[in-house]
């Protein structure tokens, strides 16, 4: 019975390896100019009629690059209050309880303005992240589909998805780290500084550059696991939605309803994401908030049930967080008219291989 069942489980999951395998068969090479086509994830390599760029090109990179920055950026800009109360109840439980406790104790003791401290370090940081983030993803992904070819990066998508994230978010995390050592310290010391301009020279006066990326692997442990079910939840979440849930064909849909789908698999995406990072979160905010501690040192002194505090407020943020960037972040695609290929089908030729076509 049990072996029975996990094999069907295993079949129904969509992360799931390919559970057959093709023999190789000879076919003739295409080529362009003669050279070798590139191929593409997407279903066209050319730009479409109304498209203003050609997919892959540089200025599509450019702009994915862009619209990385408004939609990190902006979004963690503005639920700074919530990050900085859970951050508060990561580094100091018995003071800060709960959401709520920790807003009023945070307004009765810093007024209002209180809950916006950090704000400069993690609207640069977060802008840097998403640069790097969304532009390297779209970047590699592409490459590693060029290295597969076709009819493999139809059959790995997922793994694709996972290796593409997972190398941008290693850039992503260099560019992100200074700033928030920056924003944590600012955030779980009170009187330590309150402006970035305050607290950058006195952290490099008393730690030196280290100061600033101390807290690199810790964002590699907690960025990298969360970006890769950001991004990978997020694409096959699409697939998903459009084949079950939306009634018509994603080429039939308007702008506004894709834009939707986009929101609603952003969202679901970001429940899972805000989970499987959330220990890796709390270690980096003790580490940022603590002079001269390592991240195996403050592990052991949180313990199983330490690194889980706060995790509802940082779902909600996170999943917040998510929805709204996926949003953003197609919208900006949409506006300056980029290339927007529908979820991935299985090409001809695979069909022809598997006998699903004559």
């Amino acid at each position: 019975m049990y072996p029975t069942a996990l094999t069907q489980l295993a079949r129904a999951n969509p992360f799931s390896a390919p559970l057959f395998s093709l023999q190789k068969v000879e076919e003739p090479q295409q080529s362009v100019h003669g050279q070798r086509q590139t191929r593409r994830l997407a279903a066209a390599a050319t730009a479409d009629e109304g498209d203003s760029c050609e997919f892959g090109s540089q200025k599509y990179f450019v702009l994915c690059g862009f619209g990385g920055i408004l939609s990190c950026g902006t979004t963690h800009t503005a639920v700074v209050p919530l990050d900085l109360v859970k951050c508060r109840m990561q580094v100091n439980p018995d003071k800060y309880k709960s959401i709520g406790n920790g807003f009023s104790v945070t307004v009765r003791e810093d007024g209002v303005r209180g809950l916006a401290k950090g704000w400069a370090p993690t609207f640069i940081g977060y802008s840097m992240q998403g640069l790097c983030k969304f532009g390297f993803y779209e970047v590699f992904k592409i490459f590693y589909s060029d290295l597969l070819g076709e009819e493999n990066t139809y059959l790995w998508r997922t793994s694709l998805y996972l290796a593409a994230s997972a190398s941008a978010e290693f850039f992503a995390d260099i560019a992100l780290a200074p700033m928030e050592a920056v924003k944590v310290r600012i955030q779980t010391q009170p009187g330590y500084a309150n402006t970035l301009r305050e607290c950058v020279p006195k952290m490099y006066g008393e730690e030196g550059l280290w100061a600033f990326y101390k807290g690199v692997v810790p964002l590699w442990m907690r960025q990298i696991p969360y970006t890769m079910m950001k991004f990978a939840c997020f694409e096959r979440t699409v697939e998903m939605l459009y084949k079950y849930v939306v009634p018509k064909p994603r080429s039939e849909c308007s702008k506004a309803e894709q834009l939707v789908v986009t929101f609603v698999a952003g969202y679901i995406a970001g429940v899972f994401c805000a989970i499987v990072s959330h220990p890796a979160d709390s270690v980096v905010s003790v580490l940022n908030k603590e002079k001269g501690s390592t991240a195996v040192q403050v592990l052991k002194k949180l313990g199983p049930k330490g690194v889980w505090k706060g995790l509802v407020a940082r779902i909600i943020m996170i999943g917040t967080l998510t929805a709204l960037q996926w949003f953003i972040y197609d919208s900006v695609k949409v506006y300056f008219r980029l290339p927007r290929p529908p979820p991935p089908e299985m090409p001809e030729s695979l069909k022809k291989k598997l006998g699903l076509t004559e």
